[in-house]
């Protein structure tokens, strides 16, 4: 059943002026804060280790287990924003990335510690919560460069959270700092979203999808176990091969609760429909590419040099070295705007993921100076900025206005399965090939990953080339029924 249109009750409740700009900046705060948390803790993995006395398969899922709670949390948030209002649920997902800071903070064991990596993968789901809510609150010429800078954010928070935390590491000892301040963060965008944001239309109340989400959440699990144990247990071993088949037969049943839901958690007939599936596959790969990006790049550069490859950096000097793709994702979100207006958001989204893919191209042929690392990260940032800041436009430029939110949940749904998988597979890849007598390793396993993720972005370039044209020639402008 579709949801009722949300009508609003008073346009001249929408903002005016300098106050939309204010609604753009806070929002802007608050995905860039919950995209923060979600790669700050790369560079603390081996601290985390040695602080908590946990080994390397537990720490690990710091990372997994927030891209898992946000992909679970993104489309159902985005739900529960629809039935009481995104300002409220704004401000439940940002207050429990404050609360989960704190616990992270406080953390003296690696269980302590994931109880607050739960709660801050919930504020993944601000992003969507936040493309909504301007898509309510800005008249429609400024909505695409608001979303467009909105969608480029998750890039951004991403790229700053390995500096910060590079730069903290480099100066301190233990981790704690690094969750204090996101803490601070979380309280300012907090503050800054309850001042700024209203909601000018009237919830739709109804049930959230319970069984749905408790499906999803075993699903990607069993999957991301199964993954990540495989080396471990071995691949063809009982316990992984039954990780993998619960997997495939759980994402079957929630295929079927969402299609029999009234109120579905993800509305399957939207993911597949052709207005939206080839921003959703884009998506999904570029995901993978940003992750797998993010995760290789400072394993590669941190490995010393007497292997043969990498260059003793630093965990500073590693955040460094991704400085590029920060700086231009910064530059590019404004103008992503203008140029979607030029072109289109699909030709933007192609354009970028081929910008990406070179820069995947280029690690494969050229790795040994510390300019081919800045030359790679320097594509991936313009890349990645051109590609995440239209692909917000092109999830929602198909769909009804009652619907924005839920596209953009789908969306960044599939993106954070695409980043949860890509950590997966790139730790498989690295350890599956080491050097003789270490688990660090080989060159040759850092090529791999880098085809493995340029063939990734390729691919995203393809689907958001072949889909976008498609939906112009056909004039896709029409909701999914």
């Amino acid at each position: 059943m579709p949801s009722a249109v949300k009508v609003p009750t008073d346009p001249s409740a929408r903002p005016t002026g300098h106050r939309q700009g204010m609604v753009v900046i806070a929002l802007s705060v608050a995905a860039s804060t919950a995209s923060i948390q979600q790669s700050a803790v790369i560079p603390l993995l081996p601290r985390l280790q040695e602080s908590l006395h946990a080994s390397v398969s537990a720490v690990s899922w710091a990372l997994t287990i927030s891209l898992l709670c946000g992909a679970v949390a993104t489309p159902l948030f985005s739900r529960l924003g629809d039935m009481y209002g995104r300002r409220r649920m704004l401000l439940l997902t940002l207050g429990l990335l404050v609360v989960g800071s704190l616990v992270a903070a406080v953390s003296t064991s690696i269980t302590v510690l994931m109880v607050g990596r739960v709660l801050q993968g919930i504020s993944a789901a601000t992003v969507p919560l936040a493309i909504g809510a301007v898509r309510d609150l800005l008249p429609r010429e400024k909505m695409t460069t608001g979303i467009g800078v909105l969608s480029a954010t998750m890039g951004i928070g991403v790229g700053l959270g390995m500096i910060i935390s590079g730069l903290i590491a480099e100066y301190t000892s233990g981790y704690r700092i690094v969750f204090w301040l996101i803490t601070g963060l979380s309280v300012l965008a907090t503050a800054l979203t309850a001042w700024v944001v209203r909601d000018v239309t009237p919830p739709v109340g109804g049930r959230p999808d319970v069984p749905g989400a408790v499906t999803l959440t075993a699903a990607l699990i069993a999957l991301l176990l199964g993954m990540s144990k495989g080396k471990d247990w071995g691949w063809t071993s009982g316990s992984v091969v039954g990780l993998l088949v619960a997997a495939v037969v759980l994402l079957a049943v929630w295929i079927a609760i969402e299609r029999r839901s009234p109120a579905p958690l993800v509305d399957v007939a939207m993911l597949a429909h052709r207005g939206t599936i080839g921003a959703s596959l884009a998506s999904f790969l570029l995901g993978f590419a940003l992750y797998a990006g993010f995760t290789l790049l400072p394993s590669y550069v941190q490995t010393p040099s007497e292997v043969g490859y990498g260059f003793d950096a630093s965990v500073l000097m590693a955040g460094v070295y991704l400085l590029p793709t920060t700086a231009l994702l910064i530059v590019i979100s404004p103008l992503a705007g203008r140029f979607v207006r030029k072109t289109s958001a699909a030709t933007m989204v192609a354009t970028g993921s081929a910008v990406a893919a070179l820069s995947n191209v280029w690690l494969i042929v050229r790795h040994d100076h510390a300019y081919d690392i800045y030359v790679a990260t320097a594509l991936l940032g313009i890349g990645v900025g051109l590609s995440f800041a239209a692909l917000g436009t092109m999830a929602v430029e198909h769909v009804d206005p009652s619907k924005t939110a839920v596209a953009s949940a789908i969306n960044a749904l599939v993106r954070l399965i695409g980043g949860s998988i890509a950590s997966s597979v790139t730790a498989v890849l690295l350890s599956s090939d080491t050097i003789k007598g270490s688990n660090v390793p080989t060159a040759h396993a850092y090529q791999v990953s880098f085809t493995v993720a340029a063939v990734s972005v390729g691919l995203a370039a393809v689907f958001a080339g072949c889909f976008g044209w498609l939906n112009q020639r056909d004039g896709t402008r029409t909701p999914p029924a």
